[in-house]
């Protein structure tokens, strides 16, 4: 008998079987919010089962991050955290560093962080992912950015930014290219509900120049296949270089499954509906990555 089964998009676990007073048995099952469902027996073994996945919502939380980490990947020795001013009320994001505001070793108003002889940066690590995940700061300030371009000019993976109005018809269009050519893109709503990045995730390292160079042919098809729409709402590819800036880490991103923008249905991955998926963990841990033999076959 399944012990998971989907109804309507909604996933269940089998909870008790329970004999009914006619001789037909029923199913009681519960859903990942800890709703109840009630069903006849043949029903849910009619039911089509959910895709297993290695790990899903139940998992532990040490698994939730190494599944993380094995595909939000960027560079290792260096990450970037957000920022929030109090007076201004400005935020951004600089590369961590341990040396930060130190004084008479730090001076950001004269030299940039990339120049600075004093720096030493912050490596990513599970405890900041999972700080991220949770989001206690009520500002922000633990949301994590990675540097997706390698010092070789590689990637692990590309992402496409919409975040204008129409950002939702640009974005079923561009995905439908990607899906015409065997690929899976993977949907987020971005942390103010606005706009949505297109990920595609890699099975190996791959050149920037190819990576974007495919990202660039998913938007010219899309653009040409759906001419009625002005693809205004995208805005660029992360990352935005083929090569590595001098002095420089090329563009960052901001990661998914912030704490606090989950709790507004954003940073989530979602449907073709736009909503998001019942369980983040097992739609990540489902996604295939795109071969260098994939990648070759569209371009």
């Amino acid at each position: 008998m399944n012990q998971i089964a989907v109804f309507s998009g909604t996933t269940y676990r089998l909870f008790e079987t329970i004999p009914g007073l006619d001789g037909e048995n029923f199913v009681l099952c519960e859903s990942e919010d800890g709703a109840h469902f009630i069903c006849p027996m043949d029903r849910w073994e009619a039911a089509a089962p959910a895709p297993t996945t290695k790990v899903h919502a139940k998992s532990s939380s040490r698994e939730k991050i190494s599944l993380f980490l094995e595909f939000f990947r960027g560079r290792e020795d260096v990450y970037a955290r957000r920022w929030y001013n109090y007076k201004t009320q400005k935020s951004g994001y600089a590369p961590a560093c341990r040396n930060e505001w130190i004084r008479g070793v730090c001076d950001k108003k004269k030299q940039r962080c990339a120049d600075c002889p004093n720096r030493e940066f912050v490596p990513l690590a599970p405890e900041l992912i999972r700080a991220h995940l949770i989001g206690r700061d009520e500002f922000c300030r633990d949301v994590v950015g990675i540097y997706p371009l390698l010092p070789d000019d590689r990637i692990w993976l590309l992402c496409a930014d919409f975040d204008d109005g129409g950002w939702q018809e640009d974005v079923r269009a561009f995905c439908g290219v990607a899906k015409s050519c065997g690929l899976t893109p993977a949907v987020e709503r971005s942390r103010s509900g606005e706009g949505a990045h297109v990920w595609f995730f890699f099975e190996t390292q791959v050149p920037a120049t190819d990576a974007r160079k495919l990202g660039s042919l998913l938007l010219t098809s899309a653009m040409a296949k759906r001419h009625e729409l002005s693809f205004r709402s995208y805005d660029r590819l992360f990352p935005s270089q083929d090569t590595m800036p001098k002095g420089g880490f090329g563009n960052l991103i901001a990661l998914p499954f912030q704490g606090q923008a989950q709790k507004n249905g954003n940073s989530l991955f979602v449907d073709e509906h736009f909503m998001p998926y019942p369980d983040q963990w097992a739609c990540l841990s489902a996604l295939p990555r795109i071969t260098e033999a994939e990648l070759e076959k569209v371009l």
